[in-house]
């Protein structure tokens, strides 16, 4: 089954996404997998302080 990603923009400071580019390059990761992946160890901190946070079908593809 293919995985479905949602694409959207992302504004960001260029020094910002230059540290980013050094980083994916040592974790030999593409910058895009990286901010996915600092975004779901994000979540996952979140959800062990707060509790998993729930989600409907509608807050999902509610595009």
């Amino acid at each position: 089954m293919a995985v479905v990603k949602i694409q959207f923009s992302l504004r960001i400071d260029p020094v910002i996404y230059a540290k980013l580019k050094v980083i994916a390059k040592k974790d030999t990761r593409s910058v895009s997998n990286l901010i996915d992946y600092l975004i779901i160890q994000k979540i996952m901190s979140y959800e062990r302080e707060n509790g998993e946070i729930e989600l409907t079908d509608e807050d999902i593809y509610d595009i």
